[in-house]
C-alpha cells in the first residue's frame, strides 16, 4: 500500500519537492508544487460520496497531471478515477488502498511533474 507519507518522501528524494498544506478547511489536503509554483499532485481524504462512490467513508487519493490519451485509458481501470477537485479531462484520482501499484504510482507522479515543469 503507497501512503501519503511514500509519496511525500518520494517527491522529496526525487524532486527536492515537500507539501505544501494551505487548505484551511481542509488541513490534510496537501500539495505538490514544482519550484515554478506549479501543481504536479495533490494528496487528499475525500469522502467516498464525493468521488461517485458508495459509501462516506474517507479514502486517501492523489491526484495527478496526465496527457488526455492516458486520462481516458486509467480511468476504465480500478482505483482510477476522474480528477477529484481539478479539471477532469487532463487530471485523475488515484485511490491510495491496498490495491495501489508503488511502481505505477510513482511513474505517474514522475509524468505530471513533467508536464507541468515543460510547460
Amino acid at each position: 500500500m503507497v501512503t501519503r507519507q511514500d509519496i511525500f518522501a518520494y517527491t522529496e528524494d526525487n524532486f527536492g519537492i515537500t507539501p505544501v498544506y494551505t487548505f484551511k478547511r481542509n488541513p490534510k489536503y496537501a500539495i505538490l508544487k514544482n519550484r515554478q509554483g506549479k501543481w504536479f499532485g495533490l494528496v487528499m481524504n475525500v469522502p467516498q460520496n464525493r468521488l461517485g462512490l458508495t459509501g462516506t467513508t474517507e479514502l486517501e487519493i492523489l491526484d495527478v497531471k496526465v496527457d488526455l490519451e492516458l486520462a481516458s485509458i486509467l480511468r476504465d481501470k480500478p482505483g482510477y478515477l476522474a480528477g477529484y477537485h481539478m479539471n477532469k479531462e487532463h487530471w485523475i484520482s488515484i485511490i491510495l488502498n491496498q490495491a495501489t501499484d508503488a511502481h505505477s504510482l510513482f511513474q505517474l507522479l514522475d509524468g505530471s511533474y513533467e508536464l507541468v515543469t515543460n510547460k
